[in-house]
């Protein structure tokens, strides 16, 4: 089995927001969903921490997610989900600052174990290397959206707290940026906070921004770029996905680039609640890669961002793709269309292990 690190996972959300217990085995998670009728995904989960640890993930990208979506001046409040919007920036910091004492309780169970530093990734890839048997999963803190971030000088204190990648807004319009669904530039707030992540050394996640919020970030902004969970336009039309200038823009700066799970965001014309899961296969995803590859000339900036607990479960994945663990499956696909072994293990996890090596504090 490959060890794999995950770019992007929204483990504590999915305890605080949809009150599940992440340490269960994944069929009790879902079995324990039977009759609640809230949300399409429940009872089709694919993400615990088991089967995590089954599936050798040994290191993830794990958020905070937290939306602040005030009222509308035009009347009425823009709170779309419950479980992730609130009505301003306070509550949701003190909600992303739950989700962070979720994840200490996680290391205190023996779960988890953060990564703040190059020599802890290190440290931790070590132990997993040597004995995988019942290691924490390393995480490395990031935050999706950065409404949790009341001004700009907050940043610093969450660097203190362990944030290491921000990305500036996640749907719609934020106080630093314009997200997916909409369209428009950094404020300047933005602009600020970016000045103040150069300073701290804090990574900018690109996914999610618009495409007039991402040039400008990408311009005003010197320091590492990540592009935690997103896949390619030239295959699914849509903002949420990169351009190939976009793409190549990330490439020049060494980013890597997750490829994500959703099936959405896989497949053209796969509309949500309507198109049968088994439309697109796990190959999908595997499309988008090779089309980075083509644009980068080799595989160094892709590997996997997927999103597989990001309020969805099978119903929204691709066929194939029933649990986290089944990521495994991927080998042999790549293998498939002439991958080597040392471009395999690149893309399961030595890509984003390079990156953080150089990218993390030291």
């Amino acid at each position: 089995m490959r060890r794999l690190i995950d770019g992007h996972l929204d483990l504590s959300w999915n305890a605080l927001g949809w009150n599940r217990d992440v340490t269960l085995d994944l069929d009790a998670m879902n079995r324990s969903e039977a009759g609640v009728t809230d949300h399409p995904g429940r009872g089709h989960a694919t993400t615990t921490l088991p089967e995590m640890r089954r599936g050798g993930i040994a290191v993830c990208q794990a958020t905070l997610l937290a939306r602040a979506k005030p009222d509308d001046p035009r009347g009425g409040q823009t709170l779309a989900r419950m479980t992730l919007d609130s009505c301003c920036q306070e509550i949701a910091s003190a909600t992303a600052r739950g989700q962070l004492a979720y994840y200490h309780l996680l290391e205190r169970r023996g779960w988890m174990r953060q990564i703040r530093t190059a020599t802890d990734l290190d440290d931790h890839w070590a132990k997993w290397e040597a004995d995988p048997e019942g290691q924490p999963i390393g995480y490395i803190l990031a935050m999706e959206g950065a409404d949790p971030i009341v001004e700009p000088s907050q940043a610093a204190e969450w660097w203190e707290l362990g944030l290491r990648s921000v990305n500036l807004a996640h749907y719609g319009p934020s106080r630093y940026a314009v997200g997916t669904g909409a369209e428009g530039p950094l404020t300047s707030s933005g602009l600020e906070l970016l000045r103040e992540f150069e300073r701290l050394g804090m990574i900018l996640d690109a996914t999610h921004l618009s495409d007039a919020s991402f040039f400008e970030a990408l311009d005003a902004f010197s320091g590492p770029v990540l592009a935690s969970h997103n896949n390619c336009r030239a295959i699914v039309p849509g903002q949420r996905q990169f351009s190939d200038e976009q793409l190549k823009l990330l490439i020049e700066r060494g980013a890597v680039i997750g490829a994500a799970f959703d099936a959405w965001m896989l497949a053209p014309g796969w509309t949500k609640g309507k198109t049968p899961r088994e439309v697109v296969g796990i190959e999908a995803a595997v499309d988008h890669v090779d089309h980075i590859c083509q644009l980068a000339g080799d595989p160094r900036n892709v590997a996997i961002g997927s999103d597989l607990d990001g309020g969805f479960g099978t119903e929204q994945v691709p066929r194939g793709l029933d649990r986290i663990s089944d990521l495994q499956k991927l080998g042999a696909v790549f293998a498939s269309r002439g991958y080597s072994e040392q471009a395999i293990d690149g893309i399961f996890h030595g890509n984003w292990l390079r990156f953080f090596r150089e990218h993390l504090p030291s």
